[in-house]
């Protein structure tokens, strides 16, 4: 992230804008099925918490990070309005991955690359990370995000310290052509 980042996030969240209050209908079907029952949540890079809320709503104990303070405010508030705890960390990931660890991390469109080897130092023993984003293929449909912010098609097969445990790249029904990744530590 950097200041550029900020200044493009802040003024969204703080306008109660975003990517929308709904999780992402991979994450809730395919992904949810590599969940655990209980345990703790990280929605890394995750706005104004729709992944963080769903997470809690399946009772794990879950924090939310991101660079806006008003998307933090905002999934707060929408969280309480549901009868949700949130945990938040106002964070810009230049600075490095948070401390702590966790047994669910969810990374959605957020590109993580420089984190990619690091990543693993984030879950528990047994822990899962689940991470969705768009792939270059994705710009013969759509001109954002532009291609730096893109994982090439076939980059993301693996994650450094996990198993593989479910891979794909595909048109979502969202219309991207996104990688869907499921890893265990």
């Amino acid at each position: 992230m950097s200041q550029a980042d900020f200044d493009k996030w802040e003024p969204r969240y703080a306008s109660g804008r975003g990517y929308g209050s709904a999780p992402d209908a991979w994450i809730t079907t395919v992904g949810a099925q590599f969940l655990p029952d209980e345990g703790t949540a990280l929605d890394l890079a995750g706005g104004s918490g729709r992944h963080a809320r769903w997470l809690a709503k399946r009772g794990l104990d879950t924090t939310l990070l991101d660079i806006s303070p008003s998307g933090l405010a905002l999934a707060k508030r929408l969280a309480a309005e549901e009868g949700l705890t949130l945990h938040t960390i106002q964070r810009d990931l230049d600075q490095g991955l948070p401390d702590g660890t966790w047994d669910v991390v969810v990374v959605s469109f957020f590109l993580v690359r420089p984190f990619i080897g690091e990543l693993h130092r984030l879950l528990n023993p047994g822990g899962v990370l689940i991470l969705v984003h768009p792939t270059q293929t994705n710009l013969e449909a759509h001109d954002k995000p532009g291609g730096r912010w893109l994982f090439e098609d076939g980059e993301l097969t693996a994650v450094p310290g996990l198993q593989t445990v479910h891979h794909e790249e595909g048109w979502g029904n969202g219309g991207r052509h996104e990688v869907r990744f499921v890893g265990r530590r």
